[in-house]
């Protein structure tokens, strides 16, 4: 195993495991081909920086984002479907056969795969799901600041949250342990297939009996495929919030996206943060006290 990738690692841990890990990674890629090395180096580069950032499954902050990420890939398909939605009720509504651009297509493709992305590791396929989801909106975050630098007007900086936001919260589940990973649905190959379609159609459906409204982007656009996405998280997901800091952070991607969303202002922020700080503590004590009872 080649020295730098050891290095990666603290050292204390290095000192620990390191003969055992350079065994592990020999064994893996002994005859192996180009690929599976690079996925195995990639695997180890990716535990080596949990191991940095103390993200790992024994750490009380790999613990923490481990309960988060649900939430996290949640708030990520809920946020997706609510830029398809509104960009296919506003071009129905506009009637105009020109009113989408070429940054339009890019968005709305970027979407498509975020929002098929979260719901694959909502569905079972976390890994795979959750680095798709991320891709996607980075990319499209980074085609937002691209098209209009081109044309010499770079993004204002009041936009910087609405563009970094989306970002935050789709690789908040990429922090997740490995080990730790919400197990999600028992699905088969062909069930996950049928769940991405569905998720399409609902789509569809929505943006299709969307009035235009301001009560209809907040209720249809954002709110039912929030209700949607956390019913496919499940009760599982709900069970593993047990602190308030696991509740608070579980419940901050929602309100980041809605404020990009629109439906959380600069105003109600503040506010809406401290209500899921305030919630995840009302919770603590309530099942302390239900637990002082029982004893």
């Amino acid at each position: 195993m080649s020295t730098p990738l050891l290095r990666l690692y603290p050292a204390r841990y290095r000192r620990t495991f390191g003969d055992d890990i350079a065994e592990a990674y020999r064994e893996a890629t002994e005859g192996a081909g180009r690929t599976a090395r690079f996925r195995e180096a990639a695997d180890l580069v990716a535990h080596a920086l949990r191991m940095r950032m103390r993200l790992g499954s024994a750490q009380r902050a790999g613990r923490l984002f481990a309960a988060a990420a649900p939430f996290a890939l949640a708030a990520t398909a809920a946020y997706a479907a609510f830029g398809l939605v509104s960009m296919l009720a506003d071009w129905r509504l506009s009637g105009n056969p020109d009113f989408l651009v070429p940054l339009s297509y890019v968005m709305t493709g970027c979407e498509l795969v975020t929002l098929a992305g979260a719901v694959l590791a909502l569905g079972g396929r976390f890994a795979a799901g959750a680095w798709c989801a991320f891709a996607a909106t980075l990319a499209q975050e980074l085609a937002l600041v691209a098209v209009p630098l081109t044309a010499g007007a770079p993004p204002p900086p009041a936009a910087v949250p609405y563009l970094l936001a989306p970002v935050a919260v789709a690789a908040l589940p990429l922090a997740c342990p490995p080990d730790l990973r919400p197990p999600g649905r028992a699905l088969d190959a062909t069930a996950r297939v049928a769940l991405v379609l569905w998720t399409g159609l609902a789509v569809a459906a929505l943006a299709l009996t969307d009035t235009g409204g301001h009560l209809a982007a907040v209720a249809w656009r954002l709110g039912l495929p929030t209700a949607a996405a956390l019913l496919l998280a499940g009760r599982p997901a709900l069970s593993r919030l047990h602190t308030p800091g696991r509740f608070a952070l579980a419940g901050a991607p929602f309100v980041a996206m809605g404020y990009c969303a629109g439906v959380v202002d600069r105003g109600t922020v503040v506010p809406a943060l401290a209500v899921v700080a305030a919630a995840g503590v009302t919770l603590r004590l309530w099942r302390l006290r239900g637990g002082a009872s029982t004893g």
